[in-house]
């Protein structure tokens, strides 16, 4: 087949022509088993228990981030034509870019201690038919793509940023998306205006014209606004815990008191000997296979968390970011005391939860602004830019919702000037 047409929700038809540069390999790979797995792993991980629609997976985003790249790459190759022997580099990352997720994505990685970006490398470079598809185009392409991945290492820095940078094709298409599929409105880009922005400075890096100013303004806000009301939003907190406690608990129950086939046994016990067979054999069908099973069948313990994830049982988030350390440790050891108290077992019920927010990083390839003049770093330009790149704290006291209103009348008392109103 020369054409096929991805009718995308967001984007609309994504249109490949096996006639055009690189598309042909794009179809290829897009046709492999480690890519069609993509199918069955979840975009945003546990989020669909907190916002329903979130059902989408990481073979959508892929497209997605592929077709803006191209977008990006030909309003680039008109600045600058010599750009044109980079297109199956920058084709195949942004295709391959997730490759290398496990199970309910970024909180899989949580779960088992995997790094996504490692396996993408790997399997571009070492799974036979993606290896094939790439080096079939472009000798040497394979390892091209994996150094890219885990290293952020590219022949033209303009391939880097469209790939992995503060304004790069995947942020632009999961900022897009995730707000589609949560039913938020956060994540309203003008991409448009964004990738009319996008020009080349004088040493050939990717630079915003002042035009696009405020749509990137508006796009940094928005991934601001997506980071506080989706991505670390307390119930997703809640569930990354409960399913990062569930494994730590199977692995130190270990195969005797714990069944999983032979897949599942080297994701939990020999981790750091996973090959790529074992790695791309489990997603979200396997391990939801598995949660039902203990759930089912497993130790008491184990068979309470599950029940607890798989049937929306949640435990309640409260927030402690205006306490310090000392005082959190205090909050905890609180609500372990009243879970036990209520016949709850504390270690599978009560813990702590720290995240940081930065909505820029200036000293993390930050964004320039060039009008065929002067160079700008966007910081300097944007006071609004310039206020994302203070880090945010959060800090959350997870416990059962049993305990919740003893909880906090202890806590009022003892440090209720310094909690927050949001809880």
């Amino acid at each position: 087949m020369s054409q096929r047409t991805y009718h995308d929700p967001l984007h609309r038809g994504i249109q490949l022509d096996s006639h055009r540069p690189g598309e042909a390999m794009v179809m290829a790979l897009v046709e492999t088993a480690p890519f069609q797995r993509l199918r069955r792993v979840r975009q945003l991980g546990p989020a669909f228990l907190t916002f329903h629609g979130a059902e989408s997976s990481r073979f959508t985003h892929s497209l997605g981030v592929f077709h803006l790249a191209r977008q990006a790459f030909e309003r680039l190759l008109k600045l600058s034509p010599d750009l044109e022997p980079h297109r199956p580099l920058l084709y195949a990352a942004a295709l391959l870019h997730d490759i290398g997720h496990g199970p309910l994505s970024h909180t899989g990685e949580e779960m088992f201690g995997l790094h996504h970006e490692s396996w993408s490398a790997r399997i571009a470079q070492n799974h036979p038919q993606i290896q094939a598809c790439l080096d079939q185009e472009d000798q040497g392409t394979a390892q091209a793509v994996a150094a890219l991945l885990e290293h952020g290492q590219a022949p033209h820095p303009v391939v880097k940023r469209l790939v992995s940078s503060q304004l790069d094709c995947d942020r632009l298409d999961y900022l897009l998306r995730d707000s589609y599929s949560t039913g938020t409105r956060y994540g309203q880009l003008d991409l448009e205006r964004i990738m009319a922005g996008l020009t080349l400075s004088p040493d050939g890096d990717l630079a915003i014209h002042p035009k696009g100013l405020m749509a990137v303004e508006h796009y940094l806000v928005v991934r601001n606004l997506m980071y506080r009301s989706v991505y670390n939003h307390r119930l997703n907190v809640v569930c990354n815990w409960l399913l990062e406690r569930l494994v730590r608990l199977a692995r130190q129950l270990g195969p005797a008191l714990v069944w999983a086939d032979g897949v599942m046994q080297r994701w939990l016990w020999n981790a750091e000997e996973l090959d790529l067979d074992s790695f791309l054999a489990n997603d979200d069908v396997r391990t939801g296979y598995h949660l039902q099973r203990w759930q089912e069948e497993g130790p008491p313990a184990l068979a309470s968390l599950c029940r607890r994830f798989r049937e929306r049982d949640l435990l309640k988030a409260t927030a402690v970011t205006q306490l310090t350390r000392e005082e959190q440790l205090q909050a905890l050891a609180v609500a372990g005391r009243l879970a036990e108290q209520r016949g709850i077992d504390p270690s599978l019920s009560c813990g702590l939860r720290h995240q940081e927010l930065r909505g820029y990083h200036p000293y993390r390839g930050g964004l320039r602004l060039w009008d065929g003049e002067q160079m700008q770093a966007l910081e300097e330009a944007s006071p609004l830019v310039a206020s994302l790149a203070t880090p945010a704290a959060t800090s959350w006291l997870i416990h059962p919702r049993e305990i919740q209103k003893e909880l906090r009348r202890t806590m009022d008392v003892e440090w209720g000037s310094s909690l927050t109103s949001d809880r």
